[in-house]
């Protein structure tokens, strides 16, 4: 079979669909021959008329028309909604009026805080030190206020 022999036979079978989609009836010599009658609404076994009857008639759920229902009415209670909460003056006005100061101190005040704990250790270790015997000379100055204050007790205990 060669490529002009294909492309005939392609061509008549498309023809033939095309009619037999139209409707029309087609040999396979391609005659037309008479229509083809299509049962829509005549019942050929009792040669009558179809009656119409509602459970036929299929609901089309998925339409544009059953998904959009009620969603006008949702979107505008939310609408109403969102403008209530807008419109509310404690969410507008703030609750202190000093809290962009304390906004602003508290990045400072973070870093005295990390320079305060480190100044805390540092004397702890210190005193740690001090009590373990090694002598520096803030160390010492400390150990002469410990024994300063160590004999102003025992003098009180002795009156």
């Amino acid at each position: 079979m060669s490529l002009a022999e294909a492309s005939e036979a392609r061509k008549a079978r498309l023809i033939a669909l095309r009619k037999r989609k139209a409707g029309e009836a087609v040999d396979e010599a391609g005659v037309e021959s008479e229509p083809v009658i299509k049962h829509r609404s005549f019942d050929p076994n009792t040669r009558s008329l179809k009656k119409h009857t509602p459970e036929e008639d299929a609901q089309m759920e998925d339409t544009v028309e059953h998904q959009v229902e009620g969603l006008a009415e949702k979107i505008i209670a939310e609408d109403a909604e969102r403008r209530a909460q807008d419109l509310d003056l404690f969410n507008i006005a703030p609750r202190k009026p000093n809290w962009d100061l304390k906004r602003e101190l508290d990045r400072k005040l973070s870093k005295l805080e990390r320079k305060t704990q480190e100044a805390i250790h540092t004397l702890i270790r210190q005193r740690l030190a001090a009590q373990k015997g090694q002598s520096d000379d803030i160390v010492g100055a400390m150990n002469a206020e410990q024994r300063a204050g160590e004999n102003d007790a025992s003098s009180d205990e002795e009156d």
